[in-house]
Order: structure tokens, then sequence, then C-alpha cells
């Protein structure tokens, strides 16, 4: 993979505070949120990645323009790659920092087997960024794109030498996630990056949207840098490379005892039952064994309404012989889950799964047990932690996820740093 620095668009530090200004990528952004940053600083990014008003993309641009001829947004003295660690805790307590960096990378079609997508995209995101794209003529937000070096080389090579530096940014967002920045520019070190890049296959890990946009802007634009686009590489060796699920709450309203007769037809179940005073340990007991059982045999949880217990679902053999898809989709908890039970047993069509309509598909793992002590789900299907052997895999032969697969956390602060696509 071709890798460039990039000729860095950046804000200025002496004129604005990085943590008023930096925000998270535009689809995770709701309304009120966008309220909130647009009253955080009158110079916060999301007045460009989300700008509200009847003329939003003409509008985003004449910010920027201002923002650059006031001395806010400025260029960095030399084509740079900035190195950036995310800190932060996980639920449970452990201490993460994962590891990457943002530069630019040629644009590959999907045929060219160099970059591979994982998951669907929809058409109306793709054409609100083409817009902003057009008008702005710079990437605000990077592609997040995994690759592979079991040796480690620029975390090895390259990191050490800038890690006791005072970082070119440090900034904490809202969700208490550290992103501390280094910027380089030595040429020595850049090349390093380019070299461990070139032989690489790409994964793009999130922002499906973004790069196919970043495709199609590069088809109408002749300028050599709208052959490029900005990204953030993470080593799929690092262990702090955490992919979260996405768990899938009935929102329909289903008998529970139905939900069970469906589920026992597929899945050997271990019920774990509690009382009000144990809840809370049996809980942290319930997601252990799923990702436990989940290591040998495709396991999912579930915890139903009106029912004081949580269970174990461990597929039954030669139940995927059930389903029609290709035999490395099969190996996917959510395909089983899709195929046998929501759509088979609870008759849900592929357009509802696919609109969410009367399901819903969240993040957060206390949402959906939520969902079910406030009475507003039948139930919560609670899924293990994806691999990242069975993304791979399933990319590398062309074929792609279920929607709403994967959560990679923490997100891509906006803000950071921005790509022009001209000269």
């Amino acid at each position: 993979m071709e890798i460039k620095p990039i000729n860095a668009i950046v804000y200025n530090q002496e004129i604005v505070d990085m943590d008023k200004v930096v925000a998270p990528p535009y689809d995770v952004i709701t309304s009120e949120y966008c309220d909130e940053l647009y009253e955080r600083d009158p110079f916060n990014i999301v007045r460009l990645i989300l700008t509200k008003g009847d003329n939003r993309y003409e509008d985003a641009k004449n910010y920027y323009e201002k923002w650059l001829l006031k001395g806010v947004l400025i260029k960095t003295k030399k084509p740079s790659i900035f190195y950036m660690i995310q800190k932060y805790t996980t639920e449970s307590g452990r201490k993460i920092e994962r590891k990457g960096f943002i530069a630019r990378n040629k644009i590959e079609s999907f045929e060219s087997k160099k970059i591979l997508p994982h998951e669907y995209t929809m058409g109306g995101p793709k054409a609100d960024r083409l817009k902003l794209t057009k008008a702005i003529r710079a990437n605000l937000s990077q592609i997040f794109m995994v690759y592979s070096d079991p040796l480690m080389t620029i975390e090895n090579k390259v990191l050490p030498k800038y890690i006791n530096q005072k970082p070119y940014i440090d900034v904490v967002d809202d969700n208490n996630v550290e992103h501390i920045v280094y910027l380089i520019d030595d040429e020595k070190d850049i090349k390093i990056i380019q070299d461990t890049l070139s032989d690489k296959t790409l994964l793009i890990a999130d922002g499906h949207h973004r790069y196919e946009t970043a495709m199609n802007y590069s088809k109408e634009c002749d300028d050599v840098e709208a052959q490029y686009v900005m990204s953030y590489f993470t080593n799929a060796q690092d262990d702090n490379l955490i992919i979260f699920p996405t768990h899938r709450i009935i929102t329909k309203d289903i008998d529970p005892s139905y939900i069970m007769e469906a589920v026992k037809k597929y899945y050997d179940v271990d019920k774990m039952p509690f009382e009000a005073s144990n809840k809370n340990e049996v809980k942290k007991e319930f997601l252990e064994k799923i990702e436990e059982s989940n290591k040998t045999r495709i396991t999912t949880g579930l915890y139903l309404k009106n029912d004081n217990a949580f269970y174990i679902l461990k597929l039954k053999d030669k139940m995927t012989d059930l389903i029609d898809a290709p035999d490395v989709l099969k190996k996917l908890d959510l395909v089983v889950l899709h195929e046998l039970i929501i759509t088979k047993e609870l008759n849900y069509t592929k357009d509802e799964q696919m609109a969410q309509q009367g399901i819903k598909y969240i993040k957060q793992e206390f949402e959906a047990f939520d969902a079910i002590d406030n009475n507003k789900a039948s139930a919560s299907f609670i899924m293990a932690y994806p691999k990242m052997k069975d993304i791979t895999d399933i990319s590398s032969q062309g074929y792609r996820m279920p929607q709403k697969s994967t959560y990679f956390y923490p997100k891509l602060l906006s803000g950071i740093v921005i790509n022009p696509l001209h000269k």
C-alpha cells in the first residue's frame, strides 16, 4: 500500500483550546450533542463536519475559508504523519493504549484486493459526504484502517523516538478517552512507515461510507491529492485493538416463552438464575461465560422480559447446515442468530432488519440490559466480542459481514488534522 505524509492543515493551538474544538465522527453525533458542540466553541470542527441550516455545504465552506484566513487553521511546516495513542479504561478496569498513525493512502478499488471492506454501506450518507467533500475539498475525518505486521516495526523503530517528547496534541474527549498525538516530519521515520506498509493489505475497520465517498470524489477530480485519502492505521497484532460487539434487541412485543422455545431448537441452553441481591455478580459471570464458551463454540447470551435469569446459548452441532450462506460467514454468531432466530423463527423481513424496525442494534452492554429491565424490549441477545481473524477471513474472500457487526472503540476524533485535496 502506498502511504504518504499529509500536507496538513491543523488548528492553531495559540488561538484555540483543542479540548473545545475536536468532535467525534459525524455519524455518532446526535442533534442534541451537535447543539452542545456548537455552543462549546465557535471554531469547533462540528461546524464543518455537521453544519446546521439550509445551506449546509456552502456554510461549511465559508467557515473553513474564514478560519484559514483568520489563522485559526494553519499549515504544518512540512508534510507530516501524526502518531496517536488513545488511552482509556474499560468497564472491567483494564487500561488500554491503542496505537496508530494518521497519514494518506492511495485510493484503490476493492477489486484490487489491496483494501478490503467488511461491512455494507447505504447511499444516503455517501451522497451527503460527497457534497461536503466537493464544497470544502478536504478530508475532515479519517478512515480507520487495520494492517498486519507481526514484527511491530513502527512500534519498535519509530515510536520510541517520540514517546518521551512533549505531545503535539493531548486532548481528552467526552468519553474520557485521552488522545496523545506526536507529529512525525522526519523523512527517515516517514520512510520506515512507508516501507513497512508497502506490501500490506488494508482492512477498513470503520469509515466505509467515507472511503467510498473518497473513491467517488477521486473519479471526479483530477488533482493528484484527490487520489489519496486520510486514514488512521493500526496494527492488527496490537493487543489493545479491541472490537466490541453490537447487541440485538427485540423491541417487537413477542412472548418470551415463544422466543425461548424457538431458541431451544438450535441451541443448548444453560440457565443462570439470579436474585435482586446478586444480579450484578451473576451478570458479570454471565458475560465471562459467553466469551469463554465462544472460544470453541458459537455462543450468544439471552436476557428475556419478566424472567429473573440469564441464558447462555450454545449452538448445537450441524445447525449451520440449515443456513444458506458461504462457510466463512457461518462462523459468525450474528449470521447464525439472524438467519435461524430473527428471520426464520421471529419472522423479521430483511427490510425490517436493515431499517431496525422492531429490532435495535445497540453497542453498549448496559443499554441492552436496561431495555429489558425498563420493559422496553422482549429480549436482548448479548453477542460475543468479534474476532479479528473472522473479519479478515471474510473480507479476504470477498464477503462482507452483517449490518452493524463490529464496533471499533474508541472512535477517531475529527479536528486532529485536515487533509486538503488540492494544491
